[in-house]
């Protein structure tokens, strides 16, 4: 089977990338790009540990050709620090304890983002809502949910 090339932005910055035409975005992005934050669950789109934003919109990755996301622009996990400083919703991730074995962490992060980029005041109903997409086997989802409370709170100055 013959590689196909195709140009993304990926966390601001344009790739250009040959993979197999059978190749799903999730193992694109972990395997040409090397980026370990985008996580394989389940493989069938129901945990939202791959979750991506592409151009603009919450998506699994794993759900998700490669080659259906030329020329699209792709957040993962990785592109929302600057350098070594936490974006404020993976920081109150950190500082509320809203993790714990990781497997889950980066994609309900995004679907956060996701959330606060919509709605910067979100009931905990609407949280509870928008992260419904994503399985945690560790939290019982309490710490979850204070986390993405704090991240509405710490971004409300302007920080995103």
């Amino acid at each position: 089977m013959d590689n196909i090339t195709c140009n993304f932005v990926v966390n601001g910055r344009a790739e250009q990338i040959s993979f197999p035409p059978n190749r799903t975005l999730l193992h694109m992005l972990r395997e040409e790009l090397s980026l370990s934050g985008v996580k394989e669950g389940c493989s069938h789109g129901e945990c939202g540990s791959c979750n991506v934003i592409l151009d603009g919109k919450l998506v699994n990755a794993c759900l998700i050709l490669a080659a259906e996301a030329d020329g699209m622009e792709i957040l993962t996990v990785e592109g929302l620090s600057d350098g070594e400083k936490l974006h404020p919703i993976q920081q109150a991730f950190v500082d509320e304890s809203g993790m714990q074995c990781g497997a889950c962490t980066t994609g309900m992060i995004l679907s956060t983002k996701n959330l606060l980029d919509a709605n910067p005041d979100p009931s905990r109903q609407q949280i509870k809502d928008a992260l419904a997409g994503n399985f945690c086997r560790c939290t019982g989802y309490a710490k979850i949910f204070e986390s993405v409370e704090a991240a509405a709170q710490n971004m409300k100055g302007g920080q995103r």
